[in-house]
């Protein structure tokens, strides 16, 4: 028997900076272990991080991924008018409201359409393009050791810039959107420093006797609408 479990996420990541200094990602996804769910990774200015879960499974799973200062349990929602250029997403999760505005497909987003899914998932192809993120995206990474001896590599399928985006934190404005730096520190990588929404696959390798707390347990999530 395998000593090791695959849990593969589809779905999108968002990542933008703030002039206030709060950096925001939000992962949206569609196909997971645990049915469709939506999350947020908060960086404050002064560099505490807390994650935005909508149950406890997720709670779990993300900050036992991650690291973070703190987990808050609360309702996450995400409208979103669709994937493409000029569509626009809406974004509340407890005490944070985002909106953005999906901008252009970016040139490696054109090539990341061109190689084919099956190929693209695989953990091979995540070593290659493991090298090349780093040369071209610093900061950014497609594999590496996740908590709790875990294994993550992303699949990217697309990426589009953000147009525009305004959130708030307790009705504070955070200010205009700008790059996400300094890089957002949750785990082993960080979002594109130009703020990004990438379609992506990823897979966690979760050591099998902590899989089962995972797989086919618990609630569903909150579904990202539209």
């Amino acid at each position: 028997m395998s000593r090791w479990n695959r849990l593969r996420f589809a779905g999108h990541i968002a990542g933008a900076g703030t002039a206030g200094g709060t950096r925001l990602v939000l992962g949206c996804w569609t196909r997971t272990p645990h049915g469709p769910f939506a999350d947020v990774m908060v960086q404050h200015p002064d560099g505490r991080r807390t994650l935005l879960a909508p149950d406890p499974w997720v709670a779990e799973f993300v900050a036992s991924t991650y690291t973070f200062d703190e987990v808050l349990q609360v309702p996450v929602e995400v409208r979103r008018g669709g994937t493409g250029a000029g569509s626009q997403w809406s974004v509340s999760a407890g005490p944070l409201r985002w909106d953005l505005t999906v901008g252009r497909r970016s040139a490696l987003g054109w090539a990341l359409r061109a190689i084919p899914g099956p190929l693209g998932r695989t953990l091979t192809l995540a070593r290659v393009s493991d090298v090349v993120a780093r040369l071209v995206m610093p900061g950014v990474r497609t594999l590496g050791t996740a908590g709790n001896e875990r294994t993550e590599w992303y699949a990217a399928r697309d990426l589009h810039g953000l147009a525009a985006s305004r959130a708030s934190w307790d009705g504070v404005d955070l200010g205009a959107l700008t790059d996400v730096d300094p890089p957002a520190d949750f785990g082993f990588s960080s979002t594109p420093r130009r703020p990004s929404l990438t379609a992506l696959t990823s897979t966690v390798r979760v050591a099998a006797d902590q899989a089962g707390a995972f797989l086919g347990k618990g609630p569903r999530g909150q579904r990202p609408a539209g």
